[in-house]
């Protein structure tokens, strides 16, 4: 997980506490208070991955206990053993996938300390407020029969960063738009994950034409 990445998230965290609407001042502290919020909040989130990943092996590791037991009884039931064995390693699989992005956390606690990290999300979460109206407004017009003040908050938040990054960072559209997709993923529902996957492809050919 890159900075950008992070700061990325954390910008989304960070609007979230914010009052969704448009001239809204904020001073630097009220902003650093925000920052520190959102980054606890990242924390917990890790620490609640990290926990589902410990149960989820303990759960493993228990299936691959009863494996052994059943080969051990049964000689003719290698077959459903070894099937059994494939999924129960798939899991873990699957588990070690997401602690590899979740023992990011460390890197994040050093990142919060670099002030490119804060003014990074400062100039993200300032871009958005000082140009809600008008970035809301662009976004509505590739919302195709939708209005962007129907869509839950952070389904909104993740597509004014996602323009924010392409129209005021420079960031290149196809990073924008994955980079939306991946904070869609994790924190959006299937309803949420499809809009903004709509959305962000509109938006992308506006970009392009």
């Amino acid at each position: 997980m890159h900075n950008r990445s992070l700061s990325r998230e954390l910008s989304l965290l960070s609007l979230g506490l914010i009052k969704d609407s448009g001239d809204l001042e904020l001073s630097k502290i009220q902003i650093d208070e925000i920052f520190e919020s959102a980054l606890d909040s990242l924390i917990s989130h890790c620490r609640d991955e990290l926990d589902d990943c410990e149960a989820d092996l303990e759960n493993v590791s228990q299936h691959l206990l009863d494996s052994e037991l059943k080969e051990c009884s049964n000689s003719s039931s290698f077959v459903n053993v070894r099937d059994e064995l494939k999924k129960a390693f798939y899991k873990i699989e699957s588990v070690m996938n997401s602690l590899s992005v979740t023992l990011d956390f460390p890197k994040l606690i050093v990142s919060s300390n670099q002030n490119d990290m804060r003014e990074d999300v400062n100039h993200r979460i300032l871009s958005i407020i000082n140009n809600l109206k008008s970035i809301d407004s662009e976004i509505d017009e590739v919302m195709d029969g939708w209005r962007l003040k129907r869509l839950p908050r952070v389904d909104r938040d993740i597509l004014r960063l996602a323009y924010v990054d392409i129209h005021f960072l420079d960031t290149p559209v196809a990073v924008a738009c994955n980079e939306a997709v991946n904070l869609a993923n994790k924190y959006c529902d299937t309803q949420g994950r499809k809009m903004i996957n709509g959305v962000l492809r509109r938006l992308q050919r506006v970009k392009v034409n």
